[in-house]
């Protein structure tokens, strides 16, 4: 009796490990296929990796109302996008009939198309701060196509005083759970408080105006310093001469 019990937890704990180890290898096999549908021609990568990985976020502004009127060109972009990425994949294997030159010359072209989206939801994240749009702000935050590291504390400012008109999520929702601090801020926050850090911001970019015209006043004060005494070496000159 013993003998089976023995043995019928044996074959329970060897079904136990295989079912782990197909399980395991069905993970390994998805994250294999997950890094490779991500991974990049290494041709020109330093222009290309730009390119290829913004164009799903690109791709996504289409869903967006303030950008309906890009679908068109935007369907275009994305197909000689993927054309592109897998000539990029031919050259890296070896495919000899394909000239690297003509291909750089035409990353160069998606490169601007790339630019020309980036800019416009840079374009569009500013007149949503400047309008008071908060929809349209959301959307441009969480567009991906935005450096919202360097302008985390503008999207936590106005976050902060329009809580009650956005559902946080996405960047928004990344930073408060980052932040603990900022859901107290939240709760206790007001209209004056808002309107303090837009003032201080305000002052901060006056401040900085007024460092670059004092510097370039400088720079204009110090030219005419230099030229008055070039004049007066002349004028000695010709003294000494007459």
């Amino acid at each position: 009796m013993k003998k089976i019990v023995i043995m019928s937890l044996l074959a329970t704990i060897l079904l136990a490990n295989n079912l782990d180890v197909n399980s395991t290898q069905k993970s390994d096999v998805n994250a294999t296929q997950k890094v490779k549908a991500e991974r990049f021609p290494n041709v020109y990568s330093a222009l290309g990796n730009i390119i290829y990985s913004n164009i799903a976020n690109i791709v996504k502004l289409k869903e967006l109302k303030s950008f309906k009127s890009f679908s068109e060109k935007i369907d275009d972009y994305s197909k000689n996008v993927e054309k592109l990425k897998s000539i990029g994949f031919k050259i890296e294997s070896g495919d000899k009939s394909i000239d690297k030159s003509t291909y750089l010359k035409s990353l160069r072209a998606l490169s601007k198309e790339n630019d020309y989206f980036v800019r416009s939801v840079k374009n569009a994240y500013a007149a949503s701060i400047q309008k008071q749009d908060s929809d349209l702000f959301v959307q441009a935050v969480n567009s991906g196509l935005i450096d919202t590291e360097k302008n985390r504390e503008q999207i936590v400012e106005y976050y902060l005083s329009h809580s009650q008109d956005i559902n946080a999520s996405g960047i928004i929702q990344k930073y408060l759970d980052e932040d603990a601090m900022l859901k107290l801020k939240k709760k206790s926050y007001s209209y004056e408080k808002a309107k303090k850090l837009r003032d201080e911001a305000k002052v901060r970019r006056i401040r900085e105006e007024d460092k670059k015209k004092q510097a370039q006043l400088e720079k204009e004060l110090t030219e005419e310093v230099k030229q008055k005494k070039l004049e007066i070496i002349e004028n000695q000159k010709k003294e000494l001469f007459h």
